[in-house]
């Protein structure tokens, strides 16, 4: 059984190289430096500063004294997905890893990221104060001009234009390419990347299953995104694969099998004061 530990541990760095390599949003995941685990186990505490701005300099005393405040804000992560795989027994241990590490891998290429970025994409459309509008984009010309005007959008919010990402679905960025023009390139040079997202992860709102196949779903009074332009310093976005948990065939009551489990949990929020650096375009909710 002690084996088992280490065999667990060196799972995790191949799980992450997977999700990096898959997930569609892992480019606006926070640096793990400025999260650490809170009192509970499904908490984050992350830091939040404030400053104050310019005063008038006064020839006489000087500089009119300013505050900074960093304070540590804890969250709740709002995801917390797993899932328990059994696997008939095999001779030995390394059989085993290599059998459950080519399972994990598809499993999360195929099922958890996808599931992940939809989560991550319905979190950020639907926060409270970001910026939206609903509408049917039906050619290239009107897809650049729904560019343009959340780009203005977010240029009169003085959203930084350094980190700003556009998920897009891949027929209307087809349509902006057929118009193979200096004006197109021109809105999409603007973005620090350009993502196409399917339409099958792209909503305002999803339903997580919570048993049987599990999966995700399109939530009941949702729309399907057009495109979604995210600030990265205006998300809190961490994620983790939990080290996944062995249980050798000998300690199996149920049946002559390894059984892996496997567990994710992450967060998907908009900073309130930073709402602005988050836009959507969606069509009409059916």
């Amino acid at each position: 059984m002690a084996n088992t530990a280490k065999l667990a541990a060196k799972f995790v760095p191949m799980l992450d190289e997977v999700y990096k390599a898959s997930a569609l949003t892992a480019r606006l995941d926070g640096a793990e430096e400025l999260a650490r685990q809170g009192a509970n186990a499904n908490e984050l505490i992350v830091p939040m500063l404030d400053m104050q701005g310019l005063a008038n300099y006064d020839h006489a005393s000087g500089y009119v004294q300013g505050d900074v405040t960093l304070t540590n804000q804890t969250v709740k992560c709002n995801y917390d997905r797993g899932r328990m795989f059994s696997v008939d027994s095999v001779e030995n241990e390394e059989t085993a890893g290599l059998y459950f590490g080519r399972l994990a891998g598809e499993f999360i290429r195929t099922r958890v990221v996808p599931e992940l970025d939809a989560f991550r994409f319905a979190a950020y459309a639907s926060a409270e104060g970001v910026g939206k509008k609903q509408e049917t984009l039906a050619n290239g010309t009107q897809v650049l001009a729904a560019l343009r005007e959340a780009s203005t959008k977010m240029d009169e919010a003085e959203v930084p234009m350094e980190e700003r990402h556009l998920f897009i679905t891949p027929t209307l960025h087809g349509m902006i390419a057929d118009l193979d023009s200096n004006k197109s390139r021109a809105v999409l040079d603007r973005f620090a990347s350009v993502t196409l997202v399917p339409q099958s992860r792209f909503y305002t709102g999803v339903t997580l299953n919570a048993s049987g196949e599990g999966g995700f779903g399109k939530g009941s009074g949702a729309a399907e995104v057009n495109f979604l332009i995210l600030h990265k310093d205006a998300l809190i976005q961490f994620e983790k694969h939990l080290a996944p948990k062995i249980i050798e065939p000998k300690a199996n009551p149920d049946a002559d099998a390894w059984k892996f489990g496997y567990r994710c949990v992450s967060i998907a929020q908009v900073y309130k004061n930073k709402a602005a650096g988050v836009y959507v375009s969606h069509k009409a909710a059916v």
